[in-house]
């Protein structure tokens, strides 16, 4: 057995981490949605200088893209771990036609730093730190519009 299967086992084992539903195109169809929302608002907040905000909603976009190829699959999940191996998982199966380098960018991206997004927006989150590497920062957002794009493609051509 994969370690990403163990994990969405694990993942499986507690409804307050994930749970198997009925696919549901409408939620993830509002997911994508909520997805090309954050990335506004990044771009919006990279504008007015918040940028330790545009980290989230960076994160938050591609995350969100994640949620909807989960909610297409017929998963429900309530831990970001469990969204990202779960995606993992797809991909490694061949359910899901997404990149594992795209998967590795939203939680262990080497391309850009040494953190992930996950970190980033962690860090910003929770952290007092407000401003961003400017080159850091729009690397972030072009990377993860192209992520969000390719996951919308990629559900467009889905079938449950």
């Amino acid at each position: 057995m994969s370690n990403s299967k163990d994990r969405l086992n694990w993942c499986l084992e507690s409804e307050k981490r994930m749970r198997k539903i009925k696919p549901n195109d409408k939620l993830s169809k509002e997911h994508i949605e909520k997805a090309k929302h954050n990335l506004k608002a990044a771009d919006y907040n990279v504008q007015g200088h918040f940028d330790d905000w545009a980290v989230s909603q960076s994160y938050y976009a591609m995350y969100h893209a994640l949620l909807a190829i989960l909610f297409k699959k017929g998963f429900e999940s309530k831990n970001h771990e469990c969204t990202i191996s779960t995606v993992e998982f797809l991909i490694e199966v061949k359910e899901v036609n997404l990149s594992m380098e795209d998967l590795s960018f939203i939680r262990t991206t080497e391309q850009m730093t040494t953190k992930d997004a996950k970190s980033l927006r962690e860090e910003f989150q929770y952290g007092t730190k407000t401003d961003v590497n400017r080159i850091l920062l729009t690397e972030l957002l072009q990377k993860s519009k192209a992520i969000v794009e390719k996951i919308e493609v990629i559900l467009s051509e889905m079938q449950n």
